[in-house]
């Protein structure tokens, strides 16, 4: 390929990226000042910060730091991975006493990711953290079609080998339920109450058939609409501290289940 063709491949994937809204899934114009920026009108700094993004699609860098720099658990304790998306990262840094004061839990959850790029990044940020257990929710960004159309079939394949990749590696499962949602607010349109649903069948399924601990939040969240109510998430999909709130003696039990296996 010629340095023209390359150049040319690049900016048109480039203005894709700074235009469409899922590039940048779960992130606001008042958060990101990267969402839909005409790739013309890009300053240098958000060109590089583009470029990023297209280069390290799965964010292999967002934790290589801390990973490196993370201690061995304490003797007598069992570190615990959360390991997802935004709503996994909106718990806080690892060891906040925010929600779960005194816990050996690291936090692994990268905003807007997909089940796809979950998968590339589980070795170097679950396995490699030797972790007693990993607590997996993911999902709903694929739904919504953050890196493209997805099917139910793909999600779970993405699910299924994250899971098979803790097995091996003799990690404890907690396996979430997708939260409820019923509209996207940078994809709207897609009608995903029923499709999370779905879903959240089949996860229970399979864990009930691989014998892991199921983490239930749909049922303890959801409203008539199939959505989560405004007290619990403002825009519908991200919780409040009312809605974490309310998942953490839901997580704390899922955990303490699966410990005791």
């Amino acid at each position: 390929m010629t340095a023209l063709i390359r150049s040319t491949v690049f900016a048109a994937t480039l203005a894709a990226c700074a235009l469409h809204p899922s590039a940048h899934a779960q992130e606001s114009p008042a958060t990101n000042p990267l969402y839909r920026v005409p790739a013309d009108q890009a300053t240098p700094a958000q060109v590089t910060e583009m470029q990023q993004r297209l280069l390290d699609w799965p964010q292999l860098q967002r934790y290589r730091a801390e990973n490196a720099a993370l201690a061995p658990a304490a003797p007598g304790t069992k570190r615990v991975v959360f390991y997802g998306d935004s709503i996994t990262e909106g718990w806080g840094p690892s060891g906040s006493d925010r929600f779960f004061p005194g816990k050996p839990y690291v936090n692994r959850g990268i905003s807007g990711q997909t089940t796809a790029q979950m998968l590339v990044r589980f070795q170097q940020d679950v396995i490699a953290l030797k972790p007693a257990l990993v607590v997996i929710l993911a999902g709903t960004n694929d739904i919504a079609g953050n890196t493209g159309p997805t099917t139910q079939a793909m999600i779970e394949d993405n699910l299924h080998a994250m899971v098979e990749l803790a097995q091996a590696h003799n990690i404890r499962i907690v396996l979430a339920s997708v939260l409820p949602v019923s509209d996207y607010p940078w994809q709207p349109g897609v009608q995903p109450a029923g499709k999370v649903t779905a879903l959240n069948k089949a996860l229970r399924a399979y864990a009930e058939q691989q014998g892991v601990v199921y983490l239930d939040y749909h049922t303890a969240l959801t409203n008539k609409d199939g959505g989560l109510d405004p007290e619990l998430a403002s825009d519908g999909v991200h919780p409040t501290p009312a809605g974490y709130a309310k998942m953490v003696p839901l997580a704390e039990a899922a955990i303490a289940r699966a410990q005791a296996r």
